[in-house]
């Protein structure tokens, strides 16, 4: 009987956190190569040693992270110490999915988000990636989640 741990005793990724790896994967892919969120999709979908992932959910988060991106851009450049240009790609596609999750996923709570978020950040990024990650969409989740927010801060 098989477990629900990987080969080297770690347990085994949820299907949304794979979907959120691949969707992070995906927006870093059209970052660095234009290529659109169809393109991207279909690939993935080619993909057989992807795991078990939540499909509809990293459909949602690719295609409306990229549909968005614009106004996602726009709202978190303020909260920027650098130019937006001068992210690294992975910490601007975490921040941009996390962004996207903030303001289009109300069901999930802030702070499953932010952690999520982190944890890409750990898994993908540079060294200190996450705190800067943890830094920016901690200062959005109060312009997008006031009460959730001054709720939990009670």
């Amino acid at each position: 009987m098989m477990s629900d741990a990987t080969e080297n005793g770690a347990p085994a990724k949820s299907p949304r956190r794979r979907a959120r790896e691949l969707a992070v994967q995906g927006i870093y892919q059209w970052r660095i190569s234009g290529t659109d969120a169809a393109e991207i999709e279909k690939g993935t979908q080619a993909e057989n040693n992807l795991g078990r992932y939540d499909k509809p959910l990293y459909s949602k988060l690719l295609r409306g992270t990229l549909a968005q991106q614009e106004t996602l851009s726009t709202m978190l450049t303020p909260l920027l110490d650098r130019p937006l240009a001068d992210l690294s790609p992975v910490e601007f596609s975490v921040l941009l999915l996390g962004a996207f999750e903030l303001t289009n996923q109300p069901e999930v709570p802030y702070r499953v988000i932010i952690n999520e978020a982190v944890d890409l950040t750990k898994t993908f990024g540079g060294l200190d990636g996450h705190k800067f990650v943890n830094g920016v969409l901690d200062k959005l989740a109060p312009q997008v989640r006031a009460a959730e927010v001054a709720a939990r801060r009670k």
